[in-house]
Order: C-alpha cells, then structure tokens, then sequence
C-alpha cells in the first residue's frame, strides 16, 4: 500500500503553486489533466517506499502551460489557471481538507494583496532628516582618534569586592527558626 507525501500549496488568481515535499525520490511519475486531475507517483526512502495521490483540483487547468521541477528535497509544480480567479481551496472535495495537504505560508498571499507592492513599499517620509533624529547610531559624537575608557572593574577591584561581601556575611548572625505551635 502506497502512502500520500506532504503536500504544500498557494494560489494566485492565474496559477496554483505545488510543492510535493518527499525528500530524495525516484521513479517520479506525474500528470496533469485540463479538467483539473493531478496525478504523482513516486517512491523514495532506502527501502523504496511507493508515494501517490491522485487529487481533484477546484476548477480547470491549462496543462501547456504548466510547469514541475524536481529537486533533491522536493517537486515543485507551478500549475497554470483555465481560468484567472481565485478559488475558495485547492481541491473540489469540500469540508475538511486531507491530513498530507497544507498551505504554503512561505508563499501564500491573500487575494487582495495580490496587485499591491510590498510592504513599506509606499510609505511616504516626505522631507524628514532623519540625522535630526538624535537616535544613536549618528556619527556626531563618535570619535575615533580617541581611545575609550574601560569603566569596567579590574582584577583587584573585582578581589575586593569578593572580600567585602564575604566579610558582610560573616557579620550576619544565622537565622533562628521559630516553633509554631497549633
């Protein structure tokens, strides 16, 4: 009995990404069918375990224009749309989707983000002078000719210190314990 590999997936409203994740496989077979069929087959692992899974996709595909790669971690499909619209999930089967089938976060974008440029991209600073800022990192009071001082303790500072506080201990009288009785 074969078993399903993880599947990963984004949309576009013109293409569908696939990414088949099925680290070092073999014998890849995969096909693509216009009303929406997708096909792989595969096996992989020292012992040649088989992989498949055959899915109904949402709506139509144009096979001739779609494209697969297959690397050493993964198969990647970039399959083209019939159709430039978004659909409501990958597969036609409707309620909850199959275990091995996940979105692709890396490269999901959501339908209204899909025309507009990235983020940051259109912020407007107008005429700020961010030098004028006084955030640190400016050159105004760096000075490199001269040699900073060390604030840290030195050796004998740091002995001192440890005699001080064990002297502090010692003068500290033990605690009693107190008997409560009920």
């Amino acid at each position: 009995m074969s078993r399903h590999p993880t599947i990963k997936w984004a949309q576009r409203s013109d293409k569908v990404f696939i990414t088949v994740e099925l680290p070092d496989a073999k014998n890849v077979k995969q096909k693509l069918e216009p009303e929406g069929k997708f096909s792989f087959s595969a096996t992989a692992g020292a012992d040649n375990v088989p992989y498949e899974v055959v899915l109904d996709l949402f709506d139509k595909i144009d096979v001739d224009e779609s494209k697969s790669s297959i690397t050493s971690r993964n198969i990647c499909y970039l399959v083209k749309k019939a159709e430039d619209n978004w659909w409501s999930r990958l597969i036609k089967q409707e309620g909850k989707s199959p275990t091995f089938l996940k979105a692709d976060w890396d490269k999901w974008i959501d339908e209204d983000e899909q025309d507009s440029e990235p983020a940051g991209a259109d912020m407007d600073m107008g005429d700020i002078d961010f030098s004028q800022l006084n955030m640190g990192g400016g050159l105004g009071d760096f000075d490199a000719d001269e040699p900073e001082e060390d604030e840290s303790d030195t050796e004998e500072e740091i002995e001192e210190g440890k005699h001080e506080h064990s002297e502090s201990l010692a003068a500290t009288p033990a605690s009693t314990e107190v008997e409560i009785k009920a």
